[in-house]
């Protein structure tokens, strides 16, 4: 039975018959479409909805590439996806309940036969959106995806947000407060220990907190089932905490939820709020188990300091191909950062920031190596900011993968990072430091 939908331009049909869903563990709603009649309908393998507040993902997964066209519909709002070759007979009639109604861009969605050969998808919105719709071939497990990214017309200022908010006391608050999407909620505890004194800062230290990986890119797994995108988020949110609650410290993240964020989109947003230090967390995995230990690293602009420096970064530059990024978006700011220009100077104080934070962690737990390593990171290479990247613990081995699930180790981990860069700023204080202009 097919009903017209007014303003979609063509009809959108109602089918019974077999589904199976499936929750991920990353939260998404993983929907898989068992065969019904003709092998056309193992075409579709998943549908995965990521929201945001910075954008909404919806990703289809396919055993064979998917040909689509979209359009949008104006008052009210719709993005219509027709995806051409597909014929399933078992349409999603739950999908809509996957949507939260938190979610800031989509309403619900709703999906049919078209025509003969083309299944109709319409994405409510509850916004005007500016849509990138791409597609990406199989990679890491992956089949053919076609990506839906719903960014807002007009993005939100990072920076304003930061000012507005009254005081690094509600900043703590605000955030602690935030459930943890498609995960256990964490409960994060904003008391850091306090120094007796502590001298008067000229203006606020700003450090961007990145919790490595999240979305379609889990990062590592353990052998318990971990993903390391929830654990780097668990302690970022922590981090952050700890760091707002001290006076003259502010911190922004650059993802607070499930969601995947380009390597370059998280340099471009501890650019935009003129971060003074840039941090990026992650949980180390290998392929012995017996692999253990801590390290920081900062970036290298003469080739890693190790063979396992060099294949780690490869690993994680690796994590936009895995998260899926619309390349024929990218503009020339990725190339322009990345560039080598006068990074001298940010290096040497990524290495002293570095060495203060290893000097930290390594009191709560081993160090794989006993220096700061460096290599060629993507998600490093702001020319304009202090940047390390913090291997947590390696979650691939089955030990540490326990204690990276501990909220009382995660709190620990945290403490200890803020402790290294608290050291290095009463050491090295800001000076009116002047940023590269580059266009965001």
């Amino acid at each position: 039975m097919f009903k017209k939908n007014q303003g979609d331009g063509e009809s959108v049909g109602h089918h019974a018959g077999r589904r199976v869903f499936l929750r991920t563990a990353g939260g998404a709603l993983a929907m898989l479409v068992s065969p019904v009649g003709r092998a056309a309908v193992t075409r579709i393998i998943a549908i995965r909805v990521w929201p945001s507040e910075d954008y909404t993902r919806i990703t289809l997964e396919g055993a064979d590439d998917l040909r689509f066209s979209h359009h949008i519909v104006k008052n009210p709002e719709r993005l219509v996806v027709d995806l051409e070759g597909i014929e399933f007979n078992s349409i999603v009639e739950h999908l809509p309940d996957s949507i939260s109604e938190a979610d800031p861009y989509i309403k619900l969605i709703r999906a049919g036969r078209n025509r003969p050969g083309v299944v109709r998808m319409v994405v409510e919105l509850r916004k005007e959106i500016s849509p990138q719709v791409f597609t990406l071939k199989p990679y890491a497990g992956y089949g053919h995806r076609l990506v839906l990214d719903l960014y807002p017309t007009e993005a939100d200022d990072p920076l304003l947000a930061l000012i507005e908010k009254s005081s690094p006391a509600e900043a703590a608050a605000g955030d602690a407060a935030s459930p943890q999407r498609g995960g256990t909620r964490t409960e994060v505890t904003p008391e850091p220990r306090r120094r007796p004194s502590r001298p008067p800062v000229s203006r606020l230290i700003t450090v961007a907190l990145d919790a490595g990986h999240g979305g379609e890119d889990p990062g590592a797994v353990g052998r318990r089932g971990s993903f390391e995108k929830n654990v780097t988020l668990s302690i970022a949110r922590r981090l952050k905490a700890k760091i707002d609650a001290e006076p003259g410290m502010r911190a922004v993240l650059t993802r607070d939820g499930d969601y995947f964020v380009p390597l370059y989109q998280r340099v471009r947003k501890a650019r935009r709020v003129r971060a003074d230090l840039f941090v990026s967390i992650h949980a180390d995995a290998f392929i012995r188990p017996d692999a253990h230990g801590s390290s920081v690293f900062v970036l290298s602009e003469r080739g890693a300091s190790s063979a396992a420096a060099r294949w780690l970064a490869k690993k994680e530059n690796d994590a936009d191909l895995v998260g899926g990024v619309n390349l024929a978006n990218h503009d020339g700011h990725l190339a322009r950062t990345l560039i080598d220009l006068s990074q001298t100077a940010a290096i040497n104080d990524s290495i002293r920031v570095g060495a203060a934070v290893l000097a930290e962690i390594g009191g709560i737990n081993a160090l794989h190596k006993a220096r700061v390593e460096q290599a060629g990171f993507a998600v490093l290479k702001a020319p304009d900011i202090p940047s390390i990247l913090v291997e947590t613990a390696f979650i691939s081995n089955p030990d540490e993968e326990r204690r990276l699930n501990d909220h009382a180790y995660q709190d620990t981990m945290a403490e200890a990072i803020l402790r290294g860069i608290r050291s290095h700023f009463d050491q090295y204080p800001l000076t009116s430091r002047s940023k590269l202009a580059f266009a965001d």
